[in-house]
């Protein structure tokens, strides 16, 4: 349950950060929604209280950029996983 717990509280700062800008709370669930990890939302809160981005637009383009560095990494670890699988094949004794 900690997981959902974090979850909601890093979903809570998106959506204050966003409010705080004067955006639709609707604005900041959807942002959350495409965003999908704690980790990511906190990130772009962060970014929001400390940028004070004057448009949707640049708020999105962040966003996006987050969202992007997440699916690259995602995409490593499973690369890293599956390079990881095929050495030990290659590795595995073999019987004669």
């Amino acid at each position: 349950m900690t997981h959902n717990t974090d979850y909601d509280q890093a979903r809570l700062e998106l959506l204050d950060a966003v409010v705080a800008l004067g955006y639709p709370e609707e604005f900041g669930v959807v942002l959350a929604a495409e965003l999908r990890t704690p980790k990511a939302m906190r990130r772009l809160a962060g970014y929001l209280r400390n940028a004070q981005p004057t448009s949707p637009e640049q708020i999105v383009d962040e966003m996006l950029a987050i969202a992007a560095m997440r699916d690259r990494w995602v995409e490593q670890k499973i690369s890293e996983h599956a390079n990881a699988s095929l050495t030990a094949f290659y590795n595995r004794p073999r019987e004669e």
